[in-house]
């Protein structure tokens, strides 16, 4: 075991005993307590420096990430989930929660996401694990017709997000402060309306989205749009692409368009989708400038990213 300096040996040299002189002794006894308070600082510095990176930033959860964490299917923690039925719910149509069980680093941020047109929470349920076990509490949702249109499912997003931070079983895991949304297709669109209600929203991640609405300048909330290079459903040229140019150029945004893809490319496990997704989340919600390094310099083009764009560095 390492000793601590201030309990190092005494060293057993012969010294001398003729009396130094007055000064000389004033000298050294000086000398010997700014020794020791040197050291009584650089033990407490040692014993407490792990965990310095991690106070300045209370929200960061997890280890420091690498390009192997953030790809993998799951992350540090381990997950649980509940089963919210559509009976005990209002304004959506239930889902399911996935959550960190551990409550030992305090709250974590949270996410809603919304499937697409016709689709189901199922479509989407991949997300839920993967996303919660990089230290999120995840909600993927059904909504109340599978035919709601954008602007519904922007409003089932916070309905979702509400009842998770106010009456779910986990809403004391959750930070309410730092909040996000996620959807695929008519929920991507829908993703976009539930920030532009909301703009205390910290993150918001259209997936391949669809609305008929072309700009968004209200937007304020950090916002990652992906789209995909073989989009039939919604092609990038009049969706993706028009949504991610028309938001404001101050705002920290990014245009991720997936290489060789369709527009259910958010339906499979898609390790770009997630990669990025992590890092975006974990950038905005938790503000941990650990996963800035995945998102600047702006990735570049590759077997799975057809194009890049956003702004770095980052502003929030």
């Amino acid at each position: 075991m390492q000793q601590h300096p201030l309990t190092a040996p005494v060293s057993t040299a012969p010294v001398s005993t003729t009396p130094p002189p007055r000064r000389a002794g004033r000298r050294a006894r000086r000398f010997a307590s700014a020794a020791a308070a040197i050291a009584a600082v650089v033990g407490l510095s040692t014993l407490t420096s792990p965990g310095a990176h991690a106070a300045d930033n209370p929200y960061e959860r997890g280890p420091a990430p690498t390009t192997a964490s953030i790809e993998a299917s799951r992350g540090y923690y381990a997950v649980s989930d509940i089963s919210v039925s559509s009976l005990l719910v209002t304004g959506f149509g239930g889902g399911t929660i996935y959550y960190p069980t551990t409550t030992a680093d305090g709250t974590f941020g949270a996410v809603a996401i919304s499937p697409g047109y016709t689709g189901t929470q199922s479509s989407i349920a991949w997300l839920g694990p993967r996303l919660a076990s990089q230290g999120f509490v995840v909600f993927t949702i059904d909504t109340l017709t599978t035919l709601d249109q954008p602007d519904s499912r922007g409003r089932q997003l916070l309905a979702a997000l509400d009842y998770l931070t106010q009456r779910s079983s986990v809403r004391g895991r959750i930070d309410s402060s730092r909040l996000g949304v996620m959807g695929h297709s008519m929920g991507g669109g829908g993703s976009l309306e539930a920030a532009k209600t909301r703009p205390s929203l910290q993150a918001a991640i259209p997936l391949t989205p669809w609305n008929l609405d072309k700009t968004w300048p209200e937007i304020s909330t950090p916002t990652l749009i992906v789209g995909a290079d073989g989009d039939s459903i919604a092609p990038v040229s009049s969706h993706a692409e028009p949504f991610y140019t028309s938001l404001p150029a101050s705002l920290d945004r990014a245009y991720l368009e997936l290489n060789n893809a369709s527009h259910f490319a958010p339906n499979t496990s898609d390790t770009t989708i997630a990669k990025y997704s992590v890092s975006w989340l974990k950038r905005f919600i938790d503000n941990d400038t650990r996963y800035e390094q995945f998102l600047c310099p702006l990735p570049r083009p590759s077997l799975t990213i057809e194009e890049y764009r956003g702004n770095c560095p980052h502003t929030s």
